[in-house]
């Protein structure tokens, strides 16, 4: 039976110690420190141990890196969506008929006016596309208005609290640059003629409820919607996964926010 390594150290230790000699026992200490370094190296890990936790991220790098990373999501976003088709060939942020106009819409294209919808449709996304650029510097004030205290809150915050925040401090300002391009656009598309010809044409129908949507600020609120949903996106990507954390700094501040949720 194989006898355990203190066995045959119950035999070496006495026998080097008899030598007398200073080398004899320093060759000994040098045995022994090799001996049970390997022993404890062969040793599994105890069940349980907790690795050692990253160090934390200092004020200063928590606010840059909230910040950083705000501005990563927020170029990415607006980029997104002002691009050609950025709400029209995207399904979760593409600007439909308002809810209330919805049965306009089933009416109209019952009776063969499906063309002027889809118009109408592409109109209010292209309106979207070209407000969406006017985000930026209002982003950007924003940014510069966020306080230590508001970076730390949204690192530790729900997946989505960065954006969250944006909304409660932008939304008001967004509209007020938004609406102008809107309905200069709407104009410029056409859309503002459609759907007056829309309604038009559904009012003349018998027995229907005569209706005449906010069209303006309807497509207005859909664009701030739509925007914010990209920036959610990038923010649930680069607090969940690595390779969305493209510096060093969003590495460290990021992934100590993970370990502190135990994400990590």
């Amino acid at each position: 039976m194989k006898q355990p390594f203190r066995y045959y150290l119950l035999f070496l230790i006495p026998a080097v110690l008899c030598m007398g000699t200073l080398p004899a026992q320093a060759q000994l200490k040098g045995i022994l420190d090799h001996v049970l370094h390997k022993k404890d190296s062969n040793q599994p890990a105890v069940s349980g141990t907790a690795l050692p936790s990253a160090a934390a991220p200092s004020s200063t790098e928590i606010s840059t890196g909230v910040k950083q990373a705000l501005e990563i999501g927020l170029q990415d976003g607006i980029k997104q969506v002002s691009a050609v088709d950025g709400f029209f060939k995207n399904a979760l942020i593409k600007v439909v008929f308002p809810p209330e106009a919805q049965r306009i819409e089933q009416t109209l294209r019952g009776i063969g006016l499906g063309s002027l919808c889809d118009k109408a449709i592409l109109s209010f996304n292209r309106a979207a596309e070209s407000a969406a650029k006017e985000a930026a510097p209002i982003f950007t004030q924003a940014l510069k208005q966020m306080t230590l205290r508001d970076a730390t809150q949204l690192l530790l915050g729900p997946d989505t609290a960065a954006t969250s925040y944006f909304k409660r401090t932008t939304t008001a300002e967004l509209k007020s640059k938004f609406r102008p391009v809107i309905e200069s656009n709407l104009e410029k598309a056409g859309a503002t003629r459609y759907w007056g010809d829309m309604m038009n044409r559904y009012n003349q129908l018998p027995l229907v409820k005569k209706v005449n949507p906010d069209l303006s600020d309807y497509v207005t609120q859909k664009a701030i919607d739509g925007l914010f949903v990209m920036v959610a996106e990038k923010e649930k990507e680069i607090r969940g996964q690595l390779g969305a954390r493209t510096t060093p700094l969003l590495q460290k501040v990021f992934g100590y926010a993970a370990q502190q949720k135990g994400k990590e």
